[in-house]
């Protein structure tokens, strides 16, 4: 099914501008439940973060929200996060 999803959004993405692309793949991921390790990185700052069958989402002003393996609830900025997906 992922798969699937990822071949759908990037044959989307191909005809979009590089703001609709980014837009379009963070809301890709508000529906996606997985695992995600999650890493915040600016300057000498960095915090990774790991959320198991969970969720990420995010909102207009530019910030993802999860929960992580702790229970924790956690904001941080698009612009300084990174996503991978993990088994």
């Amino acid at each position: 099914m992922k798969t699937l999803i990822s071949i759908s959004l990037l044959l989307l993405l191909t005809g979009c501008k590089q703001d609709q692309q980014n837009e379009l793949a963070r809301k890709v991921v508000e529906y996606l439940d997985g695992n995600y390790q999650i890493t915040y990185a600016n300057g000498s700052t960095s915090k990774t973060w790991i959320v198991r069958n969970g969720k990420v989402t995010s909102n207009p002003k530019g910030y993802y929200f999860f929960w992580d393996e702790k229970k924790h609830y956690i904001q941080t900025p698009i612009e300084n996060t990174f996503m991978e997906e993990i088994d």
